[in-house]
């Protein structure tokens, strides 16, 4: 059973998570705006992935025998100047979200919740990947620079990325049941 501490903090940050989603999809979003869409593709796949996290996260808490609950998710942003200043903003926004898993974990070693802080590996595990990944595709934007040529090849270059919500995740993951 989870401390209501533990639980709390869960909660929270499955609404970070729902953030995430919420930031990347905007970006998705701006992209596609200005034809750029190759990096609303990259955008979109992050989206699905930071859903997941906060799926799975609040999925722990229900089966930990917490109480899982949906927080209201702030509005992200809308415009960036630049694909420089929208992978910039990924490249720091994922290094607060490593941040704040490290102070989830702080609150399961505080608590002496074994179990949390086994589960919240894979989130450790997760971020080092979510910074690499972002690093990359900064340095890759960075070095297209303002050459219209060099940011349409890493546009296409990102496209390519996809995304299936793992098993386990579907968006009705009841609808067999009936």
């Amino acid at each position: 059973m989870l401390s209501e501490k533990m639980n709390e903090a869960l909660n929270v940050q499955a609404n970070r998570e729902l953030y995430s989603s919420y930031l990347y999809l905007s970006m998705s979003y701006y992209f596609e705006s200005v034809n750029m869409l190759g990096f609303a593709s990259w955008m979109r796949v992050q989206a699905g992935e930071e859903l997941v996290h906060a799926m799975k996260m609040l999925d722990y808490v229900v089966s930990a025998g917490g109480r899982a609950r949906v927080l209201a998710v702030e509005g992200p942003r809308v415009f960036w100047a630049s694909p420089k200043e929208a992978f910039g903003q990924v490249w720091d926004h994922e290094r607060a979200v490593t941040g704040l898993i490290h102070s989830l974990v702080g609150v399961a070693e505080a608590e002496k919740d074994e179990a949390t802080r086994s589960f919240l590996q894979w989130y450790v595990d997760e971020q080092v990947e979510e910074e690499e990944s972002s690093d990359s595709v900064l340095k890759l934007v960075l070095a297209a620079g303002d050459d219209d040529a060099a940011l349409l090849a890493a546009d296409r270059e990102l496209g390519h990325r996809s995304f299936k919500f793992p098993r386990g995740f579907e968006m009705f993951p009841y609808a067999s049941a009936q």
